[in-house]
């Protein structure tokens, strides 16, 4: 089970939230600022001043502001003076409209009378809890943070979105909070959201192999670095498919993180593999890829956070001997250059990504990769392939001694990535979003 602070009873929490946010959901209303803190109870249940009952016919709407999207059926199950849950044989989603920002999310699961198993994700599949199994008649809360964002910039700009991110990733960019509750019989009992200013944000910069992917079976472990931190830290990832430094400047994207970014957080940036298909005067790994890389992590430091270089894992490819392939070309070199001249925090995920693909071996290595049988894509991951690569970089973060290490879960104990866990036994549930929108880039 996840480690989430794991935060007391049901009704102790409840208490000690009535009475310190006075919750309550409100709308924008005649210029009003819109309230930015909410209490949900599940369920034909008799809820609590300054509380708001959810019941499974409330899709959401922009008037009600909060509800479940449009997809499978969600049943209560009402226990009489015990209270109700949420429950549903199937995954589903619920959405609760909020500004642009950072949100500590407590949600309480478990059932009264029968065993529950929930795996809990935000926005686009980003992985807060994992398989919270609990006996019948447990219930247990959890806290983690969720990072909103939308494409506006102070001062009128704004981040030069795909078509693809106005669609199929729209809920990255929307002015809606939304967790999706997975697994063999999930169950929900409350929701409470209140904003947190006060906490270090890690910016993640990255390509399709950082960014959060919007349908199975593709993942990233940018999606799934969120399970390995507890709440004293916030994960907020602007990576996006198809993106290179020069494209993640051109959009406005780094303009976008700059705008936000405040002493005290981090920011990790792991861009190359579409880099390295550009081309023209003056382009390439130890030229303009340099340069550029030079100027992410001074603008980061600019602000007093630290910026964190990141190497671009391996694809899929083995030699003759069956060991992973460079395929990167001088990029990674780039890296190791910039962290050793400027003295900024690297992790070679260029190298440690051979390590663990070699521990799979050539012929088992595609079993980290999105698709189905042998012939799978060789550079973007499933979410085997991307929770290994996110431990891989948790365990480098660890090493390094970087001050993000005392935010990493208490149970994280430590990695290997020449003894991977088992792919046999993982087993992390999928959710409703499949759809046939393909990474850009190879």
């Amino acid at each position: 089970m996840n480690d989430r602070s794991l935060i007391g009873s049901l009704s102790t929490i409840h208490t000690a939230a009535w009475l310190l946010l006075g919750l309550g959901l409100s709308e924008a209303v005649g210029g009003q600022t819109p309230k930015t803190s909410f209490s949900f109870e599940f369920g034909p249940v008799k809820v609590a001043a300054g509380c708001t009952q959810v019941l499974p016919d409330m899709v959401y709407s922009k008037d009600r502001g909060f509800g479940f999207e449009p997809g499978p059926d969600v049943q209560a199950v009402d226990h009489g003076s015990r209270g109700s849950v949420i429950s549903s044989t199937k995954p589903f989603l619920f959405s609760v409209a909020v500004p642009e920002g950072n949100y500590q999310v407590t949600v309480t699961l478990g059932d009264p009378d029968s065993e529950s198993q929930t795996t809990v994700k935000a926005e686009i599949r980003r992985l807060m809890i994992e398989n919270a199994r609990l006996e019948k008649g447990t219930l247990a809360t959890y806290t983690f943070n969720v990072n909103v964002r939308t494409p506006q910039i102070p001062g009128g700009e704004t981040v030069r979105l795909k078509a693809r991110e106005k669609t199929g990733e729209i809920r990255a960019w929307d002015d809606k909070l939304t967790l999706e509750f997975d697994g063999a019989r999930p169950c929900v009992k409350a929701i409470e959201i209140k904003p947190v200013t006060n906490l270090p944000v890690v910016y993640l910069c990255g390509d399709s192999t950082v960014c959060d992917q919007p349908g199975e079976d593709y993942a990233s472990w940018g999606q799934m670095l969120t399970r390995f931190f507890n709440p004293g830290v916030v994960i907020a990832n602007h990576g996006e498919s198809g993106e290179s430094l020069r494209s993640f400047l051109g959009e406005k994207r780094w303009e976008k993180v700059l705008s936000l970014l405040k002493p005290g957080d981090f920011v990790i940036i792991q861009m190359g593999h579409n880099d390295e298909k550009e081309s023209g005067a003056g382009v390439g790994a130890l030229a303009s890829f340099k340069t550029d890389l030079k100027r992410f992590a001074a603008d980061t430091r600019a602000k007093k956070a630290t910026p964190i270089l990141v190497s671009p894992m391996e694809r899929r490819r083995f030699d003759n001997a069956g060991k992973a392939a460079l395929t990167h070309g001088q990029y990674p070199e780039a890296y190791r250059q910039v962290a050793r001249e400027d003295g900024v925090a690297f992790i070679d995920l260029t190298a440690i990504s051979a390590t663990f693909y070699n521990a799979l071996g050539a012929g088992k290595a595609y079993l980290a990769f999105a698709g189905t049988g042998t012939q799978r894509d060789a550079t973007h991951h499933d979410n085997y392939g991307a929770y290994e690569l996110a431990k891989i970089i948790v365990q480098a973060i660890r090493d390094s001694k970087l001050g993000l290490a005392q935010f990493i879960v208490d149970d994280f104990k430590t990695f290997d990535p020449g003894r991977p866990d088992p792919v046999e036994s993982f087993n992390l549930p999928t959710g409703p979003s499949t759809n046939n929108l393909t990474p850009l880039g190879n």
